[in-house]
């Protein structure tokens, strides 16, 4: 009998399992593939290895612009991708030492739920039989693949999704990217950078979805400069081998062709197949009532009482960093610690380059904008480079949203999200001793001229 048995090994499943053997419950840990899940084997850490390749391709090219001549440069894609193989297999072994020194019992193969127990809930993995007292399912997301005429068919062909194109072990010479999202723009960022032809075909009026429009179209724009097509508000309607068909807003029929085509239109909560008709749990709806997620409270509760539920299977916040969040308030309220998720401050960020990053509200009483070039660490380090930092402010001038374009975004955008937790108002911002010259600074700097 264990105290809490743990469905999926990914940033929620993990760090779950960690913070309850760490506590001293006993811990089971199924995982079907490799733990770290889809974000360190297929997404997070795979994708920014390359595109960390990329951005030092892109500086050994402008090299001149700070005073420095490099020899031609040029890329081994080989050798790329081995490195990206290298730092996930490392970071995968850096998860399954945390399991061991936790004390985390780790089998692998597909878990289920068979159903309830005197003392709480059975399951199964293959032919062995389990029980616990608690279970949470961390059983994470899956890339969605519409059912566009095609598309479907040519998967393991022309047709790739995040998790093909990282396999490739050559570089192609065209590449359709089917959805300007984050994952579609990173791929297109790195793809770019490394000379492949990019096309990006948006079935929105903009890229980045629910990112802040401004930003958006200013990434759009200088992306546009270093040679990406975009297509907005097209419809594909069809794949036919290497050739994409979409409809304009016009209503006109078009083509475009690519080595591969990516599939890159969101991902969808993996919920079949791991038992939980067997237990009754309760799903979230879309407006059209089908299923999208587990449905759980702030404790990360679901209608079963000692079932929970945590990280892309909830379908809310599909983010790794939200996932953590989540498993550990999860076993927080199962150790009878007093713990709630918090959704205002959840940062996002788009690994391009320049990077985007934001947290919090897109809208509020009111917006104050300021070029990232009023940072001198930012004018010192990013020559010809353009960038914003926005902060939305509430009625009370409390900082309740942050989001800026401009390197390095991804490393600033945290102090953003703790001033939103905290409920920071402008005076109290402005008061902190940024350290100078950094570029974290510009938040600083925006908030003065609130």
């Amino acid at each position: 009998m264990y105290d809490i048995a743990i469905l999926g090994g990914g940033p929620a499943g993990y760090v779950a399992a960690g913070k309850a053997g760490t506590a001293g419950l006993s811990v089971l840990l199924i995982e079907q593939n490799e733990l770290g899940g889809v974000c360190l084997n297929e997404g997070c850490i795979p994708t920014k290895t390359l595109l960390y390749s990329a951005k030092v391709l892109d500086t050994a090219r402008h090299a001149d612009r700070y005073g420095v001549t490099v020899g031609e440069s040029a890329i081994d894609f080989g050798a790329i991708f081995k490195r990206k193989t290298k730092v996930v297999k490392k970071l995968v072994g850096g998860v399954k030492v945390q399991m061991r020194n936790a004390g985390v019992e780790v089998v692998s193969g597909q878990g289920v739920i068979n159903g309830r127990s005197a003392a709480g809930f059975t399951l199964c993995c293959g032919d062995t039989d389990y029980e616990a007292r608690n279970v949470l399912v961390c059983t994470g997301s899956e890339a969605v693949v519409p059912p566009i005429p095609g598309l479907r068919e040519g998967l393991g062909g022309a047709v790739v999704t995040n998790r093909e194109i990282l396999q490739l072990t050559e570089q192609p010479a065209s590449l359709v990217v089917i959805g300007g999202g984050v994952i579609g723009m990173e791929f297109a960022s790195f793809f770019n950078s490394i000379g492949t032809q990019v096309t990006v075909i948006e079935m929105l009026p903009k890229i980045l979805g629910p990112m802040d429009a401004e930003l958006s179209a200013l990434l759009q724009a200088q992306y546009e400069k270093k040679g990406v097509t975009f297509h907005l508000s097209c419809k594909v309607v069809a794949v036919e081998g290497n050739e994409v068909v979409y409809q304009t807003p016009e209503g006109e029929t078009c083509r475009v062709q690519g080595d591969k085509i990516l599939v890159s239109v969101g991902r969808r909560a993996r919920l079949q197949g791991i038992g939980l008709e067997n237990i009754g749990v309760e799903f979230a709806l879309n407006p059209a009532g089908r299923p999208y997620g587990i449905k759980v409270d702030d404790r990360m509760r679901t209608s079963v009482p000692g079932v929970y539920a945590a990280g892309d299977v909830t379908g809310f916040s599909m983010l790794a960093h939200t996932a953590s969040r989540e498993g550990e308030v999860a076993v927080n309220t199962i150790l009878g610690i007093a713990d709630q998720m918090h959704y205002n401050a959840v940062p996002g960020v788009v690994y391009t380059n320049p990077e985007v990053a934001g947290v919090g509200a897109l809208e509020g009483a009111r917006t104050v904008s300021l070029p990232m070039a009023f940072s001198g660490r930012f004018v010192a380090e990013n020559e010809r480079g353009e960038g914003l930092c926005k902060v939305v402010l509430d009625s009370d001038d409390c900082v309740i949203g942050v989001h800026m374009l401009g390197n390095p975004a991804s490393e600033l955008i945290h102090g953003a999200a703790i001033a939103i937790e905290q409920h920071m108002r402008v005076e109290q911002l402005e008061r902190v001793i940024f350290p100078h010259p950094t570029v974290s600074e510009i938040l600083k700097e925006t908030v003065a001229r609130a």
